[in-house]
């Protein structure tokens, strides 16, 4: 008798919730068409005075806008391929529709730009936000003559926000998916301002969202450009990911670009990973330093960075990451303990926490304890065993004790006292798995200081996958 109650209240529990038809189905797609059609088509659906016949013609005629763009087969209809499309997460800038965007080709009358992010995403690191704003605003720097530089107290002329639903622009974000981030076209005000919805789950690689390939896309709007038709065009609106390091824009890209600004005189052609051009035996580094995890191996004004855990090998300018600094660095090392990067160029040094520049720099190496002949630093390493830094300069060596930001008594030292085995002239250094690693000529030392003797000769170029 209890088994048979019990049957028939699950059968009256099942028969409560009623099974979800096609005509449900159908109303819950024309109800989202009709949201996504008023946000990116600019779809009236007027008052009571409309008619529903005109309504349901103005419906109809946006889905075969919206189709024509996408290239779709044009039927008006909102058929399984059509509703699919309109799901994609997506730039939130419309294809039709005031959105201060492109009517009339606006553009930046001047082309020293500046760039402020206000806040940061949970999750990523803020060096990865940063860098990756850095990497979305140097595609567009290599191929115009605009440059962008980053401020950090007063407006600047691209402010970057996140920002969750409501966020006063009269354009709320939705949540996960859907729109993923919208930006206005070149003006005052709010004029090229950039947002990202802090609801989508950012990331550096592929899954969640890149931030890198959404930031290339949505400064594409702040400096004037529309949505693109070309599916292979970075300005199409719907987000697809791509490898960052392999990243170049189309030819659809550059030819809306160059129709807005000057090209750039002698445009930075874009390295791929797999284009090992750091792999030439005849290459040499002017300096090389760790920077949490990171490799960089300056050369010129370029540097090439193997990121921490990770295979890849990408080539980078100095100046897209730090316009502040000059080229043909002449020596960097890191110091962990107070998570700093200190950069040399003649008789000056500059001090980074990250990626990011610290105020009051540069400042002159003679503060450091350096007499008056040296003008020039070859190299610099840190050995963490000892606290000391060990600047290399023509063919002798000086001990810098980082505890009392002092140099050692008994320096200068010739190189080969401490080094044997080492070449007397040095022209890279840096630490890695308590080993330093010296560059000489064509020769890179691994060399012990525990045992004070060089273990092996490598390659040159070993650490960047040659």
């Amino acid at each position: 008798m209890r088994s048979w109650i019990l049957f028939v209240l699950y059968i009256a529990c099942c028969t409560a919730f009623p099974a979800v038809t096609q005509t449900d189905i159908d109303k819950n797609n024309e109800a989202f068409a009709k949201e996504y059609l008023k946000k990116f088509y600019n779809l009236e659906e007027g008052g009571n005075q409309m008619s529903r016949q005109k309504r349901s013609s103005g419906f109809l005629d946006k889905i075969s806008q919206m189709q024509d763009f996408f290239g779709l087969k044009v039927s008006g209809r909102l058929d399984e391929e059509t509703i699919k499309l309109m799901k994609q997460s997506r730039c939130g800038v419309p294809e039709v529709g005031s959105f201060s965007t492109f009517s009339g080709n606006p553009v930046w009358k001047k082309k020293d730009l500046t760039y402020r992010i206000q806040n940061y995403t949970p999750d990523m690191t803020r060096d990865e936000v940063d860098q990756a704003i850095q990497k979305a605003f140097k595609v567009w720097s290599d191929v115009t003559s605009l440059t962008f530089t980053r401020i950090h107290e007063t407006v600047s002329d691209i402010e970057i926000l996140f920002a969750s639903k409501d966020h006063k622009d009269f354009l709320p974000f939705d949540g996960p998916s859907g729109v993923l981030a919208h930006a206005f076209a070149p003006g005052d005000n709010i004029g090229g301002d950039t947002h990202f919805d802090a609801d989508e789950k950012w990331t550096t690689g592929s899954i969640g969202t890149n931030l890198f390939l959404v930031a290339v896309h949505e400064f594409g709007h702040s400096l004037g450009l529309d949505h693109s038709k070309d599916p292979n065009s970075l300005m199409y609106p719907i987000y697809r990911y791509i490898n960052p390091n392999a990243f170049q824009l189309s030819q659809d890209d550059i030819n809306g670009i160059h129709s807005l600004y000057v090209p750039k005189e002698k445009p930075v052609v874009p390295t791929k990973a797999s284009i090992p051009t750091h792999c030439q035996e005849s290459i040499s580094f002017d300096a090389v330093t760790t920077l949490r995890g990171d490799i960089l191996f300056f050369r010129n004004r370029s540097f090439w960075r193997k990121l921490a855990g990770k295979s890849e090998v990408e080539q980078l300018e100095i100046r897209s990451f730090w316009p502040s600094l000059p080229t043909d660095i002449d020596a960097a090392y890191e110091y962990q303990r107070k998570d700093r990067v200190l950069l040399f160029k003649g008789t000056k040094f500059w001090v980074l926490r990250g990626y990011t520049i610290e105020e009051g720099y540069p400042k002159s190496i003679y503060t450091l304890g350096f007499p008056k002949t040296v003008k020039q630093i070859d190299a610099a390493v840190h050995n963490e065993e000892k606290g000391r830094t060990y600047f290399f300069a023509n063919d002798r060596y000086w001990s810098y004790n980082e505890e009392k930001s002092q140099m050692d008594k008994d320096s200068p030292q010739r190189i080969g006292n401490d080094f044997p085995g080492v070449a007397n002239k040095v022209e890279a250094a840096f630490r890695s798995n308590g080993m330093i690693y010296l560059f000489s000529g064509n020769q890179q030392y691994e060399f012990s200081t525990i045992k004070k003797k060089v273990n092996r000769l490598l390659k040159y170029t070993s650490w960047l996958n040659c």
